[in-house]
């Protein structure tokens, strides 16, 4: 069997670390003239180097989903400020930015899942109280943490435990 070039390619692409994709895609963006990819990325990078320097080590692909995350997050609480500054074009800018990052995020666990997640662990730990709520959420977090929003699991074990 002949492997095209493009198999080999899209091979090597899914075995690469987060960090070289980003890097892979400031090059693709930049051959593309994607001049907002290229921005948001290398912005991106350059946080991820940082991070490495001051801890003096390399990130692994969950510390750069966590950076990652942060941006999104700060994305997010900037298009706030600016639908009350009334400034669409910079919203729009913003949501784009977003989902150039959200790109490089693993698949996250639907509400669903997530809920029968939070009951198996109320089941089989016995939590029934909202004191419990640290609990579930150190569970989840720990063995999810990528996969899942801190705010929807603390949601749906609030909920659950208010039954």
């Amino acid at each position: 069997m002949t492997q095209t070039v493009k198999d080999i390619f899209y091979e090597r692409r899914r075995t690469m670390s987060l960090k070289e994709r980003i890097l892979a895609d400031i090059k693709e963006a930049m051959k593309r003239k994607d001049q907002d990819t290229v921005d948001v990325l290398r912005f991106t990078h350059s946080e991820i180097r940082r991070g490495e320097i001051d801890s003096r080590q390399d990130y692994t692909d969950d510390d750069i989903i966590k950076v990652l995350k942060k941006g999104i997050k700060s994305r997010e609480e900037s298009m706030l400020m600016y639908e009350k500054g009334e400034r669409p074009d910079l919203v729009e800018k913003d949501r784009r930015d977003i989902a150039i990052l959200q790109k490089y995020l693993p698949q996250q666990l639907s509400i669903a899942e997530i809920e029968s997640i939070v009951a198996k662990i109320i089941a089989e730990k016995g939590l029934s109280e909202p004191k419990h709520m640290g609990v579930i959420m150190g569970i989840v977090m720990k063995e999810y943490g990528s996969q899942v929003d801190g705010k929807t699991v603390q949601e749906v074990a609030r909920i659950q435990l208010s039954k």
